[in-house]
């Protein structure tokens, strides 16, 4: 279905599909046979990928197959005997769908991987890949002296497709499940969920891989990871935060063949990054993190990576790269329309106040349940968690001075006849059978718009009222329990003899790196006080929106409002959480309390409190009685005259406010 790319104006022409990048090995038995195999996985927009990239009978064969198309089929692998050693019929995605099998320690020889569909006409109904394994590992891949790593493939359809499969099992779980992890290093040496673990055969994830990034970082490192080990091109630009009215601009882009030096390499963190000193990569420590030229990157492909990713490309972006104006072509990533086909795995949100977030994946509404994207975010504290796509956490608002937010997918990056590399612009992304999903539509949504359209996206079917309220009232628990770890860090930072920390000047308390962006919570507190604003009015939202859900027949909407507010109630009662007091001992809160404490929530982020405070524990309670640390009676008063507005209308200052 998408086989083809037009390049500055050429003729296009048929793309090997994957053919060096992928281990797929061999010529069909001839012409007439490759091309109609071509034809077909063309077709159905499917790509394989076996890793490592040169397979060898020492080390687990893993191998996925990609689908354009949702089509029910097997995914089997057949031995060097003939032999099934595994078969499958479980789909996963949506879209792109995949299919995934690994084998533990594959016997030398030629393996077969098909997918074999059930209503596959001719030719067309299996799919086969050859892929050789050999005795002994191969020669490994180099570095060169003119990219960081070497280009071995293009992106397209198909590469994408495999990039958000990668992103999709990376961080898969059921939906009721919490998924958290320390930094983002823990998921990528989980050998179950990362596929393309030592992928090149070096080891490379082996060697103390250490990433922590922060909310602007993680979809660079997940991109840069991916291609990396892929051989895909990649690039970043350096971007102005915006002012003055005025979207952010990136005047620079910089790529693996184009390397930033030392007069342009600068840290540019902001208020959702954290500096680029607790970035280690492949054993590199933060003292190592201070910007050099291009030539300082040691020589090696991993020790030349991890330098790259952790020097350049982390002191680079920030969360103004993703807010830039939405019609801009100087941009490392474009807006896509809201639908489900172009919302997959490794789609970004940028929120207006400097957010931003990963697509991992889609649950299609059932009969029994709504549906739901889920995303995962870093946090200054390396934290990387996943979340579902609801008010509380992907804040939307229309500003030109914020930038433009919103879903927005990477900009493609090509090969020149000359072989520079370069981006593809908004017109040419328009055009591209590949791509073709260039849109600005967000743009032109209103606040209630563009949650009333996304509601319609993940449900199109009418919703039962109670059942998505009660969905909602879960999304604000997961975001609380969120919250607990956050919190926790704070108090380990204070237990560990953390030294007082300075609260920042205005905005800026949003905006900073350093111990305050770590184990404060501003940021955080403001969406949580959105999210709990979201949750009491959820009974109003669904009599102004009636048609939008599945209404009794018997009951009008003033009568479903009222149900809606007695389960409410009980619901936020019922539901409990617990967290760590000053002294370690365990305080259990009910939801009900948190919302119930909104207004004393709006002065709980303050590190140099203690956790009590930072929950809103009433003073002389109980509770409040291990509390031993309190801010600075200066800080206390800030925030109090200051800061506290922006909590209480639940926005976020301007910058220089």
């Amino acid at each position: 279905m998408f086989p083809y790319r037009r390049i500055s104006g050429k003729r296009p022409a048929l793309l090997p599909i994957l053919a060096v990048a992928f281990a797929l090995v061999g010529p069909a038995a001839d012409a007439q046979a490759k091309d109609a195999a071509a034809g077909c996985e063309a077709a159905n927009g499917i790509s394989m990928l076996a890793s490592p990239v040169a397979p060898w009978k020492g080390a687990p064969l893993r191998v996925v197959f990609s689908s354009e198309q949702p089509l029910t089929a097997e995914f089997s692998l057949v031995g060097p005997d003939g032999a099934v050693a595994i078969a499958s019929r479980e789909r996963h995605g949506g879209p792109p769908y995949f299919w995934f099998a690994e084998i533990a320690a594959p016997a030398a020889g030629t393996w077969h991987a098909k997918l074999a569909r059930d209503a596959g006409d001719g030719d067309c109904a299996t799919i086969t890949k050859e892929i050789t394994v050999g005795r002994a590992a191969s020669a490994p891949i180099r570095a060169t002296g003119k990219s960081v790593w070497p280009v071995r493939a293009q992106w397209n359809r198909m590469t994408e497709n495999l990039y958000s499969a990668w992103i999709e099992k990376l961080f898969d779980a059921p939906i009721e499940q919490e998924l958290s992890w320390p930094a983002l290093h823990e998921v990528l040496r989980d050998k179950s969920r990362n596929f393309l673990f030592n992928h090149l055969g070096l080891g490379e994830d082996d060697k103390k891989l250490i990433l922590q990034p922060d909310c602007a970082d993680l979809p660079y490192f997940l991109r840069a990871y991916f291609a990396f080990k892929v051989g895909l091109p990649f690039g970043y630009s350096k971007c102005s935060r915006g002012g003055g009215g005025k979207a952010p601009r990136c005047p620079q882009w910089f790529n693996i063949q184009r390397e930033e030096s030392s007069l342009t390499a600068t840290s540019q963190k902001d208020g959702q990054g954290g500096a680029g000193s607790i970035l280690a990569v492949f054993g590199a420590t933060g003292a190592e993190s201070a910007p050099a030229k291009a030539s300082s990157r040691p020589q090696g492909l991993v020790p030349g990576f991890g330098y790259y990713l952790r020097t350049t490309v982390a002191n680079a972006v920030h969360s103004g790269s993703g807010r830039t104006a939405a019609a801009d072509d100087n941009t490392d990533y474009y807006p896509v329309p809201l639908k489900a086909e172009t919302l997959r795995p490794g789609t970004i949100y940028a929120d207006p106040y400097g957010h931003v977030l990963v697509l991992v994946k889609r649950i299609a509404q059932t009969n029994d349940s709504a549906g739901v994207f889920l995303a995962v975010d870093g946090q200054p504290d390396g934290t990387v968690a996943r979340k579902r796509f609801w008010r509380g956490n992907f804040l939307f608002a229309q500003n030109p001075s914020l930038g433009s937010p919103g879903f927005k997918r990477f900009r493609p990056i090509v090969a020149d006849a000359n072989g520079s590399l370069r981006r593809l612009v908004n017109a040419e992304i328009s055009k591209d059978p590949q791509y073709a999903d260039f849109s600005l539509e967000q743009s032109t949504l209103g606040v209630e718009d563009f949650y009333d359209h996304m509601d319609d996206v993940m449900s199109p079917d009418a919703l039962d009222p109670m059942r998505a309220m009660k969905e909602t009232i879960t999304a604000l628990e997961e975001q609380i329990k969120t919250r607990v770890t956050s919190v926790e860090n704070g108090r380990k930072y204070q237990n560990g003899g953390g030294a007082e920390v300075a609260i920042p000047a205005g905005s800026a308390i949003f905006e900073t790196t350093g111990a305050w962006e770590d184990y404060s919570t501003p940021s955080r507190d403001l969406r949580l006080l959105i999210a709990i604003d979201v949750v009491r009015s959820f009974p109003d939202r669904v009599a102004r929106r009636a048609d939008r859900y599945a209404m009794p027949k018997d009951k009008t909407p003033a009568e479903v409002k009222a149900e809606l507010e007695g389960t409410l109630a009980a619901e936020l009662a019922a539901r409990k959480f617990s967290y760590p007091r000053s002294d370690g001992s365990t305080w259990t809160l009910a939801m009900k309390d948190v919302v119930d404490r909104a207004a004393e929530l709006e002065m709980a982020y303050n590190v140099n409190d203690c956790v009590e405070l930072r929950w809103g524990a009433p003073e002389k309670s109980d509770e409040a009685a291990t509390c031993k640390r309190r801010a600075p009676s200066a800080q206390r008063t800030k925030m109090a005259a200051e800061y506290r507005t922006w909590f209480h209308e639940r926005r976020r200052p301007a910058r220089g406010e």
